[in-house]
């Protein structure tokens, strides 16, 4: 079944600044935008058109279990109470229908594949994996840095002040420079409390409890079990900002999310043997790789690199939702 870009449109970061339910419904038009590091990102510009290249701008609406997304050409309506999710296709006048215990098993089956194929690429044969398995798993520890800058502007008609968190995964009892990890930098425009977006947040966060999957960044459900099968430690870095990000005041009308994979001494003393992190085997890994040569002297000097970046941004904010908002448009025909 297509995915469309925006499954997700509220980046976690936002869901987690946001407080809890004001129960009213809600209708917005927000941007969001994705960038992937690496050869992956590059696979992702070449064939994901003109939204993996400027973002998508989509209208969501809330109201109780139900939530609908469009972008003018495709949408989804994701139903809790159902636990089903509707994608539609504006040009064929059609929609489908996936269950999200279907959902579940992609999630899992993309998770697991990655993971496969990661093992795979790095040349590790069957007793290599089962001595690594006994092998004690690394220890990592958070650093957790929040900086209000002073600066202030306006977004959807709302004054907003600027706000940079920085968190920090690196292996226990290692500087970050030496034992390498994860780094996520989230820039966040903080407007006044608004209630009626604490319903899209709530929404968001009831319906990633109840599918049992990642926290996505504008991803796809399937698109981030991949980025964290490769980047393990991304994981802990939006479940710290999660956690700590809710002591910030004011609702979230901007965030843009960087993360970047850090080498450790021994990966920068042995640059040529660090290809693009656990890239997948088959014809795209092949063709990853292929595209990653071109990068490899500037990768082997700098000991960062992009993982992925996530920018979103409310634009307009509505308090009514018509019936119409929330349903598959008539005329539309299941396509099985």
């Amino acid at each position: 079944m297509k995915r469309v870009l925006f499954a997700c449109a509220i980046a976690m970061p936002m869901v987690a600044l946001t407080a809890g339910s004001a129960m009213a419904e809600v209708k917005t038009v927000e941007k969001t935008h994705v960038t992937l590091g690496g050869a992956m990102g590059k696979i992702f510009n070449l064939f994901g058109g003109k939204a993996a290249k400027e973002g998508v701008v989509a209208t969501t609406a809330v109201k109780g279990n139900r939530k609908a997304i469009s972008n003018g050409s495709t949408g989804q309506i994701i139903d809790l109470s159902e636990e089903k999710v509707y994608d539609l296709d504006f040009k064929s006048k059609t929609y489908q229908v996936t269950t999200f215990d279907e959902l579940r098993r992609r999630m899992r089956e993309a998770r697991e594949r990655a993971e496969k194929e990661a093992a795979q690429e790095q040349g590790k044969e069957q007793k290599e994996e089962k001595q690594a398995q006994k092998e004690p798993q690394k220890e990592y520890e958070v650093d957790f840095d929040v900086k209000e800058t002073g600066q202030k502007k306006q977004l959807a008609g709302y004054d907003a002040r600027e706000v940079i968190t920085t968190i920090t995964v690196r292996e226990k009892g290692k500087t970050l420079d030496e034992g390498g990890g994860v780094v996520m930098t989230a820039d966040s425009w903080l407007g006044p409390k608004i209630a009626a977006l604490n319903e899209v947040a709530d929404f968001d966060m009831r319906y990633w409890k109840q599918l049992q999957g990642p926290e996505t960044l504008g991803m796809s459900p399937e698109q981030m079990a991949t980025v964290i099968a490769m980047y393990p430690a991304v994981r802990q870095a939006m479940e710290r900002f999660q956690k700590e990000g809710t002591k910030l005041e004011g609702t979230p009308l901007a965030i843009n999310t960087k993360f970047e994979g850090v080498k450790s001494k021994e990966q920068m003393a042995a640059p040529q043997q660090e290809d693009t992190p656990k890239t997948p085997s088959g014809l795209a890994g092949r063709f990853m790789k292929k595209m990653a040569k071109k990068d490899d002297a500037a990768d082997a000097s700098a000991n960062r690199a992009m993982i992925f970046t996530s920018e979103h941004e409310v634009q307009e904010i509505q308090t009514s939702v018509s019936g119409a908002d929330l349903a598959v448009p008539d005329g539309f025909k299941e396509k099985k």
